[in-house]
Order: C-alpha cells, then structure tokens, then sequence
C-alpha cells in the first residue's frame, strides 16, 4: 500500500505543476500577443501602444518565475557536474538530502525578502506609472514562486521517491542522449 504522505504530496505537486504550467502559457501567450500588438500599432499608426512594454514586462515575469518552478519539477536546472564523482555513490542520499534542503532554506530566504518588498510596494501605495496599477499583485509573483519552490524541494530532501530524475537543461557531448 502506498505511504499517505506520498500520495499527498504528490497530488499536491502534480497540482502546483499544472497551474505553474497553465501560468506559463497565459503568460507567454499575453507577452507575445502584446508584443505583436504593438508593432501592429507601429506598423499602422507610427505609434506604439502606450501600456505594451509595462505589460510585456509584467508579463515576463510571470513566464520566468513558472519556468523557474518548472525547471525545479522536471530536474532541469544547469548546474555544474564536473565535481559529480568526487564522492562515493554511497552518500548520493545525503548528498540529494542536503542538496534539497539548502536549496528550499535558500528559497524560503530569497521568498522572504521578495515578500518584504511586495509589503512594501503595497504600503506605499506604488503604482505604475504607465497603467496607474498597484504593482504590488505583480510582484506578489515573486514569493508565490520562491515559496513554492522552497516546498517542491523540502519535499524532495524528505520523500526521495518525489525527486524528478536530473536531466539537466543541457547535456554534455558523450553523456547518454547528448550531441
């Protein structure tokens, strides 16, 4: 019978990786409409759309913070290998563990400070001075994402079995499926 804990927890990160995915694609899908709006607007009228570049802006960082998450869920972050066999295979567990877990205090960090700066954007009152918006929702996007990440990866250094298989963003030559 399966553990209770891994089925939640795996239920819970098949369900941050869909909305972390469906995020993606609006957001990759407003930054290009916006894009193309805009040189439409250029192209017709000599003028671009006011808003476009706050946005396309916006926009990105909504595409980088789910990719950033993504990339944690699919094992896909560069990291160097070269030091991979300095080690005996027998301490890869510890090494996963704490590699996991320095990884998730590191975003819990990051997420912190991110969260001061959105409380601070939401005090002040700051705006946009291009669409007269709050920012701070947008940048809200910031500790969701490290927050996130920081469960995704304690998870990982506790339930081993959840760890997605490294791929790695790019393969050396000679490595299996490399160039």
């Amino acid at each position: 019978m399966a553990d209770p804990s891994n089925t939640f927890a795996t239920a819970l990160l098949t369900i941050i990786r869909r909305v972390e995915k469906l995020l993606a694609i609006v957001s990759f899908s407003t930054l290009i409409g916006v894009v193309f709006a805009d040189v439409v607007s250029r192209e017709l009228t000599g003028a671009g759309l006011f808003w476009a570049s706050q946005v396309g802006v916006w926009a990105n960082v909504f595409v980088v913070m789910t990719g950033f998450g993504l990339a944690s869920a699919d094992g896909a972050h560069l990291r160097p290998r070269f030091a991979d066999g300095w080690l005996p295979a027998s301490l890869d567990q510890v090494l996963g563990f704490l590699q996991h877990g320095v990884m998730s205090l590191f975003c819990i960090a990051i997420g912190t400070v991110a969260l001061s700066v959105v409380l601070g954007s939401w005090q002040l009152g700051e705006v946009s001075l291009d669409l007269y918006m709050p920012i701070w929702p947008v940048q809200a996007m910031l500790p969701a994402a490290f927050y996130t990440a920081a469960l995704r990866h304690m998870l990982y250094a506790f339930i081993p079995d959840l760890r997605p298989a490294e791929t790695g963003a790019i393969q050396a030559v000679g490595e299996a499926g490399g160039a």
